[in-house]
């Protein structure tokens, strides 16, 4: 495993933090549950019914005695729970829609973690993207200041560690939302302590072309240092001027980044997603996410081609995310 994830077993082990893991009938769910618990990472929630869960993990030899399981048909505080959902949802939902919309795995968790009954959630194994970010959105919601969720993927080679965004959420972001994206990213660095120098890329270097593509970049770089002022960051810059430092020196020599970029701001949706697949098909780097970021609580969504370890490690992120 690498030193990422080792430090993040050093700073949860025995921390009692509770992730949601509401695909309690995915086999692959049930045994990250029964790993995570053995290693006392966190303590799973299982989402489902309880008779089912163990019949399951003992098919698979799993054990999850130490996880928590908990059934909506059953759960002692769901008439609280309705309540809140519809108080949260300001007037789109009735108590009578709440009810049939709290029996939906991903809606429940989320709401548990709304009620702080646990500290995060993970899902995604079993539902596509929007099934697990909807309810974030509408329950979860964005912290103050933040308009959009985006995704990051930490991407890991050995000691190598770089932080790529959005690759996940927003199909095509404008100035603002390229700032807020490199603010939160810069943030999530931070996280996985990488110390976060951004570089907001394009198909252009420091205006070797000008388009309204490259003055949109241009124009996020300005709105992310209002908004951070510590901020390390620059740009527009091609990949290889952010990456390599001869390359950097002929393209950007008054640039404060000089080859030594770690964070990477793509500047659309389809070069993002392309971008990491890149790196981590022909560069053969490991793509840890995505991680959402800019939530007020921690949600993060899987691929539905997810491993085991996948869904292990996803959720230790979580957890640590939780933690900040």
């Amino acid at each position: 495993m690498s030193d990422l994830f080792t430090d993040l077993k050093q700073k949860l082990h025995n921390k009692d933090i509770k992730i949601v893991l509401p695909e309690a009938s995915d086999e692959r769910v049930v045994e990250a549950a029964s790993k995570l618990s053995e290693d006392k990472l966190v303590t799973p929630v299982l989402i489902g019914d309880e008779a089912e869960v163990k019949q399951k993990a003992g098919d698979l030899g799993a054990q999850v005695d130490q996880c928590e399981v908990i059934n909506p048909a059953s759960y002692d505080r769901f008439d609280e729970m309705v309540q809140a959902f519809v108080e949260r949802r300001k007037g789109k939902a009735t108590e009578e829609d709440a009810r049939k919309i709290l029996q939906d795995e991903n809606y429940f968790g989320t709401m548990l973690v709304y009620m702080n009954e646990a500290h995060g959630l993970v899902s995604g194994a079993a539902h596509s993207t929007a099934d697990t970010v909807r309810p974030a959105l509408q329950i979860i919601k964005t912290k103050p200041g933040v308009k959009k969720t985006s995704g990051v993927f930490i991407m890991v080679r050995d000691e190598e560690k770089y932080v790529f965004a959005d690759c996940a959420i927003n199909i095509a972001p404008n100035d603002e939302d390229l700032a807020e994206i490199a603010v939160e990213s810069a943030e999530t660095a931070n996280l996985f302590n990488i110390d976060p120098r951004v570089a907001m890329l394009s198909f252009s270097t420091k205006g070797s072309a000008k388009s309204e593509e490259t003055e949109k970049v241009e124009q996020a770089i300005e709105m992310a240092k209002e908004k951070n002022g510590e901020l390390v960051i620059d740009g527009e810059f091609q990949f290889d001027a952010a990456f390599v430092p001869s390359v950097a020196q002929k393209k950007a020599p008054d640039s404060p980044i000089q080859g030594d970029a770690n964070t990477f701001i793509f500047p659309s949706l389809e070069a993002g997603n392309i971008g990491y697949k890149i790196a981590q098909r022909l560069g053969n780097f490991d793509a840890v996410g995505p991680i959402l970021q800019g939530l007020n609580q921690p949600v993060n969504d899987l691929s539905r081609g997810c491993s085991v370890d996948d869904v292990y490690k996803l959720s230790m992120i979580t957890a640590a995310q939780s933690l900040e």
